[in-house]
């Protein structure tokens, strides 16, 4: 049996997985009062950063602190589920997540599980970033790839074409997958932060490095060509879609940047 670890990346008291495959993580630990979950300020970490990185502070401390052979990342509002039909209730939904069996079977397949691609049907993934976001980070991200991984352009440059992609840092990967494509992102990241200061914008927008890290992960992805499995996701809390397309116009019309999240 794979010794799978799911880092649940929380900063709120939430329900819970009770699947052993699943690990509540308290990200931004180092900052806010204990929840009674394991934190992300323990051991090699970057915890401090929580406001800039988002669920990224789980995932660095569960890179340098677990010892599992495989590890993924979702959120407490959202899972991975093999289910078609997504149940009505809050309750239900948490019943459907992805369980340890199912994925164990998956991975027998492949070292990467990733979500099903979100779509953006009128317009390129860089069109949507540069209206609804400060785009000066993501452009600033192509100019370090040029310095330093130059074989990566070509797919980075691709965000102008594509309508798709793997969103919300949510994967589960083999332990050396992991490691090299951790190395890699946190290495631009990294870079990145010392660019662009995140504290010129207000603290909506001065969560780019998180951002920026679900546009590269394809990047990554594709120019390594490495085989994965999509499952579909899901969201335990309902969308409104109607906030949501709403501020989606505001932005593509109006040039209004987004300003939370929805």
């Amino acid at each position: 049996m794979k010794d799978i670890k799911i880092v649940v990346a929380t900063h709120k008291k939430y329900q819970m997985p009770d699947d052993k495959m699943y690990l509540p993580v308290q990200v931004g630990s180092e900052l806010n009062e204990d929840l009674g979950y394991q934190k992300d300020n323990e051991g090699e970490n970057i915890s401090s950063k929580n406001p800039y990185y988002c669920e990224l502070t789980g995932l660095y401390w569960a890179w340098k602190n677990l010892k599992a052979d495989y590890i993924g990342l979702c959120h407490y509002r959202r899972y991975f589920t093999e289910n078609k039909i997504i149940p009505i209730k809050e309750e239900d939904r948490f019943k459907n997540i992805l369980t340890y069996e199912k994925a164990d079977k998956l991975l027998e397949e492949v070292d990467i599980i990733l979500p099903t691609k979100r779509k953006y049907y009128i317009e390129n993934i860089y069109d949507h970033y540069r209206k609804t976001m400060y785009v000066e980070p993501l452009d600033e991200t192509r100019k370090i790839l040029e310095e330093k991984y130059p074989e990566y352009l070509e797919e980075f440059d691709k965000l102008h074409k594509r309508t798709s992609a793997h969103f919300f840092n949510m994967f589960i990967m083999k332990r050396d997958k992991l490691e090299e494509y951790l190395t890699w992102v946190f290495d631009i990241l990294f870079e990145l932060e010392k660019r662009i200061d995140p504290t010129k914008y207000d603290g909506f927008h001065a969560r780019y490095p998180g951002r920026i890290s679900e546009r590269l992960l394809d990047v990554w992805i594709n120019t390594k060509g490495y085989k994965y499995k999509e499952v579909r996701f899901m969201s335990i809390q309902r969308v409104n879609w109607w906030k949501k397309g709403t501020s989606f116009l505001l932005a593509k019309l109006a040039g209004k940047k987004y300003g939370k999240s929805f």
